[in-house]
């Protein structure tokens, strides 16, 4: 499995958490770079290796691999003091990581501590409507970057004109949400970090370009997901950054002629945190069955994630927008012992049957769902590691998973371990 002809990006279908990491992880084995391109430490990886479980929030997950440089690119918004405890946290499990190892944009934005206090503020504000945001403060981050009151990562370097941003920019968030904060504490912490990422630091759009025109193998990780896209997803209940591939050519510099492979993850069922429209939620002994087997909890959070059949609506839209060139379909096996399982196909409305994701939310509460069943196959998968080796009725529901959306299926996953992967042969 190789990475080539231009960047390949690896984006979430979905609502996030379909398991970019593992695909990324395996992908980044015969990377050269692997770059994070929008996003905060509100994303989430799991990657196990070795048997050591590391998580990422907002380290590229491509450090597992020794010989892979990681990229933190323009469009990402940093805490630096959750990048060093993620780093250092990292490093006792025994990953290397050094200046040598992984790059941070100098035109990334810096989330510091008020934006997260803001973050809890706003969702105070909403009350029963909340966002389910992670209170990492991500939002009023880029709120602050779209207003032109931001702090950039090389501001740190010109200290005195970082404190002007600084506080100009604390003094916006203090008019809008009225709180009281201790400025100095934080600058002075600040004056101690920026000479610890220092080392860190580079300008990523050029570095990303050489190593594209040198025909290096360039590895994108996307975060969150295509269904918590700011502009494309289920707004408001949305994440504060691109989440596709648009998202990809602004967050790193590269623009779409340099894009290669684009591969989809998908989960085999539908899941989402927090609050907002879910069409094919079980609430129901089959949401918790997927729950409860799938071990549906946020890594990032902790929350129980919300559960229910593969949304083939969703998909679609997905791949209409990102165009991905293959699909990686991830925890099969967790529909190991369903009798029969389900696949969404349509919404009906008012009697109308639709298949084209609505931007209007009360349509889409209104509606219900028109699905295909499919007979389960009731036998464990996890061992299986050749697509021959599944079940007959698995291979059926792949195939007609495949179908549906119009995109072929190249990788399957049938567990959580680093080899518990399929590849299919296109």
């Amino acid at each position: 499995m190789t990475v080539s002809g231009g960047a390949s990006v690896v984006l979430g279908a979905q609502w996030g958490d379909e398991g970019k990491g593992k695909l990324v992880d395996v992908l980044a084995q015969s990377a050269d770079l692997c770059c994070r391109a929008a996003g905060g430490n509100n994303a989430g990886h799991t990657i196990v290796a070795n048997g050591v479980p590391y998580d990422f929030h907002i380290l590229p997950s491509g450090l597992v691999n020794d010989s892979c440089i990681s990229v933190i690119g323009n469009g990402v918004v940093v805490h630096l003091p959750s990048f060093f405890s993620e780093m250092d946290a990292n490093i006792k499990k025994g990953l290397k990581v050094d200046p040598t190892r992984l790059k941070l944009s100098d035109r990334a934005h810096l989330v510091f501590d008020f934006h997260q206090l803001c973050d809890g503020l706003n969702e105070g504000e909403l009350g029963r409507g909340s966002l389910g945001t992670t209170k990492k403060g991500i939002g009023p981050t880029y709120s602050s970057k779209a207003s032109r009151s931001g702090v950039r990562v090389h501001h740190l370097f010109r200290w005195s004109e970082f404190e002007v941003l600084y506080s100009k920019c604390l003094d916006g968030m203090k008019k809008r949400y009225s709180f009281e904060y201790d400025a100095k504490e934080e600058l002075e912490r600040y004056k101690i970090l920026a000479e610890r990422v220092r080392p860190y630091v580079i300008d990523t759009i050029p570095y990303v370009h050489k190593a594209i025109a040198n025909k290096k193998n360039v590895l994108v990780e996307g975060a969150n997901a295509i269904m918590l896209d700011l502009d494309f997803g289920t707004y408001p209940y949305v994440t504060s950054s691109s989440t596709g591939i648009g998202g990809v050519c602004t967050g790193l510099g590269i623009p779409p002629r340099k894009i290669g492979q684009v591969y989809g993850v998908v989960k085999a069922y539908t899941t989402r945190v927090g609050a907002g429209p879910f069409p094919t939620e079980q609430l129901n002994s089959i949401g918790e069955h997927l729950q409860t087997v799938g071990h549906e909890y946020g890594v990032t959070t902790g929350r129980k994630r919300r559960c229910g059949w593969l949304d083939v609506v969703v998909l679609k839209h997905s791949h209409a927008l990102n165009d991905y060139t293959s699909i990686n379909l991830t925890k099969l096996d967790i529909l190991d012992q369903l009798p029969e399982i389900k696949i969404g196909v349509a919404y009906v409305h008012n009697g109308v049957k639709y298949t084209d994701f609505p931007a209007d939310l009360e349509k889409l509460a209104e509606s219900t769902v028109e699905y295909e069943t499919l007979p389960g196959w009731m036998t464990d998968i996890s061992k299986c590691r050749r697509y021959e080796d599944l079940p007959p009725n698995c291979r059926n529901y792949v195939e007609r998973v495949e179908a549906l959306i119009g995109v072929p299926i190249e990788w399957i996953g049938v567990g959580p371990a680093r080899d518990a992967m399929i590849e299919k042969k296109l």
